[in-house]
């Protein structure tokens, strides 16, 4: 189901206030994360209310100049007659001064995040203007059963922005998204709202532990039983360059996927039949030349797609 994507003032004051994370870093592009900014701010029917960037060690001169005027840039947004009668969000900019990775930076922006519901988003991703009209409803105070986190179906693009890319779906709840999650990550991450206080008493981000940050959480999330949903539309274009079929595989990415399923196996999220099978599969996924990788892969997501009712 998709909500109403077209929101007044008063279906506004009734949902939840919240904060829009984001973590930017050297090697991002300028142009990607103003696109990333104002397709999750100007451009939502439901803008939130703080947005929290992370400046994830030293950038490039442009970025930063970009970031320090940041609040004039979203006021201006909002300023314009007749460019959204919502009100213009309180802009954060969390600077590091080193490079800590991914979980670090957004335990980091976390911390600055004054509401309880807090969106994320990719610099580099572009969110829909539907995303928060149809993903807050779900975390509103008499919305049941309560939701602790949530996600959408994302859909990929390569190059110039469009809307024909492979849409990735995933189990929306239950009992089918609890199987998933013991093979598959069960959320894209560009794409998910959260309670930050059940994320914080779950500790937060794990740190140090290879590329995997968000499914651990997910892990830690789903054995102390948190409430997880995914809404079946697509809510945000995933950005996906010429480069990232390659880096999904090799030794490397295998290695700390092997450390996963190790850590997975420790904490009893996955039996050892399940642990077998993870990493078997892992090791031919990955281990695959990379022609060989991307034709699996997008046969593995049509297949999926039909699985979960989408094709």
């Amino acid at each position: 189901m998709i909500y109403d994507s077209v929101v007044t003032i008063q279906q506004h004051d009734q949902l939840p206030q919240f904060s829009l994370l984001m973590s930017v870093y050297a090697n991002d592009s300028l142009p990607q994360i103003e696109r990333a900014i104002a397709s999750a701010t100007i451009e939502q029917s439901l803008p939130p209310t703080q947005i929290v960037i992370v400046r994830d060690g030293q950038v490039p001169d442009d970025i930063g100049r970009f970031l320090q005027g940041l609040p004039g840039t979203v006021a201006g947004w909002f300023g314009v007659p007749g460019a959204s009668p919502m009100p213009c969000p309180e802009v954060t900019v969390v600077p590091l001064d080193a490079n800590q990775g991914l979980a670090h930076a957004l335990n980091e922006g976390l911390r600055r995040c004054r509401y309880d519901v807090v969106a994320r988003a990719d610099s580099d991703d572009v969110s829909l203007p539907e995303r928060f009209a149809t993903m807050m409803p779900l975390f509103a105070a008499d919305h049941v059963p309560v939701i602790d986190i949530a996600g959408s179906a994302i859909q990929e693009f390569t190059g110039e922005e469009n809307r024909n890319g492979q849409v990735r779906t995933l189990p929306r709840d239950g009992a089918e998204l609890e199987r998933f999650a013991r093979m598959q990550s069960p959320l894209h991450h560009p794409s998910v709202v959260f309670r930050k206080s059940v994320v914080l008493a779950a500790g937060g981000y794990p740190e140090h532990i290879g590329r995997f940050e968000d499914y651990m959480l997910w892990e830690r999330l789903m054995l102390r039983h948190a409430r997880f949903h995914n809404v079946p539309e697509a809510l945000v274009l995933y950005r996906v360059d010429t480069g990232a079929y390659q880096r999904r595989g090799g030794l490397s990415m295998f290695r700390d996927e092997l450390q996963l399923q190790l850590r997975f196996l420790h904490d009893g999220f996955v039996n050892l039949p399940q642990f077998l099978r993870n990493v078997l599969v892992r090791a031919v996924y990955r281990l695959l030349p990379t022609g060989f990788r991307k034709s699996c892969y997008h046969l593995l997501v049509a297949v999926r797609n039909r699985l979960t009712g989408k094709s």
